[in-house]
């Protein structure tokens, strides 16, 4: 799978690639972090699930898988310290412009499975982030014209 990265920052600005590679890392890291806390401990092997993830799905490919798993600890520990709102919140908002969605749900629920219980904790983090992946705006495209049907 490859990512967008839907229009640049400003009209003579072009979106770096890396940039997108870093806001990947930060949103899907930040939801695995989530989901692994949400039964009150996070495992190595959840860390695992998610950084297997990252490299069978090919995101964030600028971005190394050791790299990767320590980022996750971070966001684990940032989530355990501070309000978890705000920074779920900060780390989804550019999902949608990088089309990442379905990939926000496909790793909340390998890192909810990579212990092999799913605890009800885990279930309803799940839900959350159904919920709010269903609010956020679609991706708008720039430069895209209408065609008129000609009827």
């Amino acid at each position: 799978m490859s990512l967008h990265c839907f229009g640049p920052r400003s009209a003579s600005e072009p979106r770096d690639p890396l940039d997108c590679d870093e806001q990947t890392m930060n949103a899907l890291a930040t939801v695995g972090a989530f989901v692994a806390l949400a039964d009150g401990r996070v495992d190595a092997v959840e860390r695992e699930a998610l950084a297997n993830y990252f490299g069978r799905q090919r995101l964030a490919p600028s971005i190394s898988r050791p790299r990767i798993a320590e980022y996750f600890d971070t966001r684990a520990r940032q989530l355990q310290d501070r309000d978890v709102a705000d920074l779920i919140a900060e780390a989804l908002r550019p999902v949608a412009a990088l089309s990442l969605s379905a990939e926000v749900i496909g790793i909340a629920e390998q890192v909810a499975a990579a212990d092999r219980y799913v605890h009800p904790s885990e279930v309803q983090a799940i839900m959350l982030l159904r919920l709010i992946m269903m609010d956020l705006p679609e991706p708008k495209v720039v430069g895209a014209s209408r065609k008129s049907s000609g009827k």
